[in-house]
């Protein structure tokens, strides 16, 4: 597209909103249109810039033929908003929001056969290669035992993480089965033998780290390492930003990650 993507933000005043606001003031393949918050949000009609920028901090969506793209980071509410405006005028969506029940997962399905949609539990580039790297060799090697170790920092809730259930839900289907059929969340005791085609999982909570995955494929006498660290929370911004500039102006669809990454290689 010659203009800059026309963008907006919803959710902008959360951690990944306000990290996507200072990187789109930067980069000069997009224009920022509209930075969304919440109803009872403090900043709402402030301005989101100190340079004097005429955007601020609303509530309201903008009228027709004013965006390109949203960058959805706010919840299921606020995704809700993002997807019936996106519908009204064939706006592409990025959604990064997690915590969907089932049903919300349909409507998004369902919005895709009119809107080009990409959503992703991370954004993380190096991630979503990490996850292309353990597919293929899950499926290469699939009497090897697996084990998934993650580590975050210490104020995080849920465990594992998503990012690594979404790694052992991608080795378990390489090998043609479930992470449903397949995962071993804890070992404890006498627990015996390893069963054969279990995917393991490790978690460690501790200190400020940002996010550590690491996949170990072992077999007999070696042993396969794919380990992703993360040691900046930006990265997670970024990758939304460039997932939102690759997916403006495309057909209506489901996208992901690891399309954006095949399309790239492909060139």
């Amino acid at each position: 597209m010659s203009h800059p993507v026309r963008l907006a933000v919803n959710g902008a005043t959360g951690r990944m909103g306000q990290a996507l606001l200072a990187l789109v003031q930067k980069d000069a393949r997009f224009t920022l249109a509209a930075a969304i918050t919440s109803p009872g949000s403090s900043l709402r009609d402030k301005p989101v810039y100190a340079d004097g920028s005429a955007v601020r901090y609303t509530h309201g969506w903008p009228g027709a033929d004013t965006l390109d793209v949203v960058v959805d980071f706010s919840g299921p509410a606020g995704l809700a908003e993002a997807l019936t405006y996106c519908e009204s005028y064939g706006v592409a969506l990025v959604t990064g929001t997690t915590g969907l029940d089932p049903t919300f997962d349909r409507r998004l399905t369902a919005s895709a056969q009119r809107v080009p949609l990409l959503r992703a539990a991370n954004f993380s580039l190096g991630v979503a290669v990490l996850t292309r790297l353990l597919r293929e060799a899950a499926a290469s090697l699939p009497d090897w035992d697996l084990d998934i170790v993650e580590a975050h920092h210490n104020r995080k809730e849920d465990a594992p993480s998503g990012t690594a259930l979404a790694l052992g839900d991608a080795a378990a289907q390489a090998r043609g089965t479930t992470l449903r059929e397949s995962a071993v969340y804890a070992r404890e005791g006498r627990t015996g033998p390893r069963t054969l085609g279990t995917i393991g999982f490790a978690v460690v909570r501790g200190g400020d780290i940002v996010g550590e995955h690491e996949a170990l494929l072992m077999g007999q006498g070696e042993r396969i390492e794919l380990v992703h660290r993360a040691t900046d929370r930006s990265i997670f911004a970024r990758g939304a930003l460039e997932a939102a500039h690759w997916l403006s102006g495309r057909a209506a669809g489901e996208y992901n990650l690891d399309a954006m990454l095949a399309d790239r290689s492909s060139r």
